[in-house]
């Protein structure tokens, strides 16, 4: 069942709730009983490596035009 977060906007307080998605838009209430409440925006973290012996992209040079990037100011 997934997890969602809340904030309370009475007591700051932040708190999850397992419930099922079709509830997911439904009011919660704080641990404290305030009902005035948001959902937060959950973000996913996906990470991982490289598959072995794949090399790593290549760190961007110097240079790169513009003004001050570039050697002409001064």
């Amino acid at each position: 069942m997934p997890r969602y977060e809340y904030r309370c906007r009475s007591c700051g307080d932040t708190f999850e709730l397992s419930r099922p998605m079709a509830e997911s838009a439904d009011p919660a209430v704080c641990p404290d009983g305030h009902a005035d409440t948001v959902k937060l925006l959950s973000t996913v973290a996906v990470g991982g490596t490289a598959a072995r012996g794949a090399a790593a992209p290549a760190a961007p040079s110097g240079g790169g035009g513009g003004c001050c990037g570039g050697g002409c100011c001064g």
